[in-house]
């Protein structure tokens, strides 16, 4: 018998239907977690106990009348603390934010509520989805559930640290260049990068309009796509909400990989600084056993990294700084100094700059999507170049080393193609490294078959974070 922390959200899901499980006792669990472990993690900012219980109670009563909202019905799940929740305060991890209550709910939060999904709380972020770790913002930052001294990743550093903690069966995370990867690859876990449009981003803080995606991070690739089955569809509401049908996001969990082409772009990021050997052997090791599995790998060749790094980069200062304009005139004392630091350039930004990393924008999908993807089913390459920082290494200095932030993910936010991290092993120190598995635009059906595929030959899914590091203290410290 598994713990119930350790059950997917489709076995949860079908002990709920069968009757030897409820809602009430799977989200009892979950906050009993949470009360013993987050005191020392700071996945969550806030937690909404109250709100979770009447979630489970009324998803149970459901059940029991023979009403099935869907695959995440009664299950328990997380928010990064951008997105907005009517009556729950939505901080962004920000003194500008500290207090402030929407009245309205997301349109993800609203597809989750509608599907008896039980929420148990919103997690933690860097502020405004960017600047952090930092010591000075609101709430402190999410330790690694593997090692407390490292970081769990980029800014959906609570769903990442949630998931794998076993705190919550899946989170929401907004991905702007990696951070739903980056955070699923540092603890542990699998984390979805939808295709851009694919899942609405209303009523989700903004940090840049042209790279935002939300994607869900959760043990097991399946899980992800559950959670998809929920969120994904057309949002009118969303100007970026892209109208096409939504798929069975399952319908390729459990299929070989016989036929399919994968491309390894072995080149695109084997000489990158701040690339760590046991990140290449793993990668290495997963197109091997792709290939093992039945799928013809060959290398695949994309244009240089820095041109994606640079494009993105660009995009992103000018629309945050265009969003934070006001607050940066009349507050910039309330702003960390992460974020302070990487919104400020924005302002020397000129249109010429703006529209020349959207015309390369578009070069470089082109590339990826054309004479790449045409003979390629999918792409695989690393998720981050290196296993999770230090804490340490986020220092006085800015920017912090390479190795704090190497990661190979704003190139497909740059190109808007579905993105997947999968666990690929270990370093020596017992820290996470991850795989990044890319589809063409919309196919994420093929993204996800690959990914179960892999994680079922590896068996790394067995594998939890030792979380004896963070238990409360039995007198109430911390």
């Amino acid at each position: 018998m598994k713990p119930l922390h350790e059950l997917s959200i489709a076995e949860a899901g079908a002990q709920m239907r069968a009757g030897t499980l409820t809602s009430l006792a799977l989200t009892g669990h979950a906050l009993a977690r949470i009360a013993e472990f987050d005191p020392r993690l700071h996945a969550f900012i806030t937690v909404t106990e109250d709100r979770a219980l009447r979630d489970a109670a009324r998803a149970d009563q459901a059940l029991r009348a023979g009403i099935d909202l869907g695959p995440m019905h009664g299950i328990p799940y997380g928010l990064k603390d951008i997105f907005d929740t009517a009556g729950i305060r939505t901080t962004c991890n920000s003194w500008l934010m500290e207090n402030h209550v929407p009245r309205e709910d997301c349109e993800v939060e609203s597809r989750l509520r509608a599907g008896g999904a039980v929420l148990l709380g919103k997690l933690n972020t860097h502020e405004f989805a960017l600047g952090g770790p930092s010591p000075e913002l609101p709430f402190p930052p999410a330790r690694n559930p593997w090692n407390p001294a490292h970081s769990p990743g980029a800014s959906s550093s609570g769903s990442g640290a949630a998931v794998a903690a076993g705190l919550v069966h899946a989170a929401l995370g907004s991905d702007t260049s990696g951070s739903v990867r980056s955070p699923a690859c540092h603890c542990g876990v699998v984390g979805l990068k939808p295709t851009y449009g694919r899942v609405s981003r209303r009523g989700a803080f903004p940090l840049s309009y042209a790279l935002d995606h939300n994607g869900p991070l959760a043990w097991t690739v399946e899980d992800c796509a559950l959670v998809m089955q929920v969120v994904a569809g057309h949002d009118p509401l969303d100007p970026a909400s892209a109208d096409v049908p939504v798929p069975d996001f399952t319908a390729g969990i459990g299929r070989d990989l016989s036929g399919l082409r994968i491309g390894y772009a072995r080149r695109f990021f084997a000489g990158l600084p701040g690339l760590s050997p046991e990140v290449l052997a793993a990668v290495d090791g997963a197109a091997g056993t792709l290939a093992e599995m039945g799928a013809t790998v060959s290398e695949a060749e994309l244009p240089s990294f820095d041109l994606f790094n640079a494009c993105g980069r660009v995009i992103m200062a000018a629309e945050s700084y265009a969003i934070h304009e006001q607050d940066l005139r009349e507050r910039p004392e309330r702003f960390g100094r992460y974020t302070y630091q990487r919104i400020i350039p924005g302002a020397a930004l000129t249109a010429a700059d703006l529209v020349q990393a959207f015309r390369l924008r578009r070069e470089l999908a082109e590339a990826v999507n054309g004479p790449v993807l045409d003979r390629f089913d999918a792409l695989v390459c690393a998720t981050a170049l290196s296993p999770p920082a230090r804490f340490a290494d986020f220092g006085e200095h800015w920017p912090p080393p390479a190795a704090a932030t190497a990661t190979l993910t704003i190139p497909f936010n740059v190109t808007g193609n579905p993105a997947l991290s999968v666990p690929a092993g270990f370093s020596r120190d017992g820290l996470p490294l991850g795989v990044q598995i890319v589809g063409r635009f919309f196919d994420e059906l093929t993204v996800l078959r690959i990914g179960a595929a892999y994680q079922a030959a590896t068996g790394l899914a067995a594998r939890r974070a030792p979380m004896s590091w963070a238990r409360a203290d039995p007198g109430g410290g911390t």
